[in-house]
């Protein structure tokens, strides 16, 4: 019995000096960890996303546009409303509802043009030219905040218009009026950008959101009137996916850039191009040009320097 207790007694003391010669977990293992974290969420959001424009893309064969873009909005707006409850109608209240009433319409039309864009072009050269949103607010911040582009920023900008050129050829026999959509797209994305900025000093992001929400909701209820035709339940189940998927994915990748380091997690975000050359292969029997693969890596590696370069700023 003493022998028991003894041998016992022996084994705690080892097992508490294993347990002490074991490093702790240093500050940097943590951030590694939360990068990881960060950046499966990213990845996550992204495939959400690429999957809710490929759905669009698919339901854009039978069904307007603007039936499709009212759909998202209203799914998006339902989904939201318990969250708006519990935060408070009262705590909504603000002065800057023409900012919101601008962000809520450039938005609008961003969102048609993007869909627009999508159902009338390959998937991945969409996706692609949606990403060139960095190279268009290094000159949008210069023109309306005011901010000093630099040599280095403006070459890099240059660089990744090129790409977008070369991508859509407009010069070209393999050019498609459904190109400038997706610039369009682009370049409302970025002013929506530079709204928020500005609203976001004073204003709450559940406030941004909320406004954004109602003001594109009633916007697309207008053109969907017009053109509407009623989808079937299989149309209608897709775009309650659709709008579902939206919402999920803006949250994952809000939540990734959250918890992880923006410099390292963002750039996981461009995944949605090489989902959307994947999906658009096996869904739409798509085949991206030479051209595009070329346009693709330069737009991709000129706004990943952009990228960089504004978070030493």
């Amino acid at each position: 019995m003493q022998l028991g207790i003894s041998v016992t007694h022996s084994l705690k003391l080892q097992h508490r000096k294993n347990m002490s010669d074991t490093p702790a977990a240093s500050p940097k293992s943590d951030r590694a960890s939360a990068n990881i974290r960060g950046a499966l969420l990213v990845i996550s959001g992204a495939f959400c996303l690429t999957v809710m424009a490929s759905i669009a893309k698919f339901l854009g064969a039978s069904l307007p546009v603007p039936v499709i873009v009212f759909m998202r909005f209203l799914a998006g707006f339902i989904i939201l409303f318990p969250v708006v409850w519990r935060y408070g109608f009262i705590n909504l209240k603000t002065d800057k509802f023409k900012l919101h009433l601008l962000r809520g319409g450039i938005g609008f039309l961003g969102n048609v043009a993007m869909i627009f864009s999508v159902v009338h072009i390959v998937m991945a050269d969409a996706m692609t030219i949606q990403f060139s949103r960095p190279l268009f607010t290094v000159f949008l911040a210069g023109l309306f905040l005011g901010e000093v582009i630099g040599k280095q920023r403006a070459g890099a900008a240059i660089v990744g218009f090129i790409g977008i050129i070369i991508i859509t050829r407009p010069f070209g026999d393999g050019f498609n009026i459904w190109y400038l959509s997706a610039v369009g797209g682009a370049v409302t994305a970025t002013l929506v950008i530079l709204v928020v900025k500005i609203l976001s000093r004073t204003e709450p992001t559940i406030v941004i959101i909320f406004y954004f929400t109602v003001i594109t909701t009633v916007l697309g209820a207008i053109p969907a009137l017009i053109f509407w035709q009623t989808p079937t339940w299989t149309e209608l189940a897709l775009l309650v996916v659709m709008g579902f998927l939206g919402v999920l994915g803006q949250s994952l990748f809000t939540h990734g850039i959250g918890i992880g380091e923006t410099s390292f997690v963002l750039p996981f975000d461009y995944l949605r191009i090489v989902f959307g050359f994947i999906i658009g292969l096996i869904w739409f029997a798509e085949f991206p040009s030479a051209w595009s693969y070329v346009g693709a890596a330069i737009i991709v590696v000129s706004s990943y320097y952009l990228i960089r370069t504004e978070r030493r700023k």
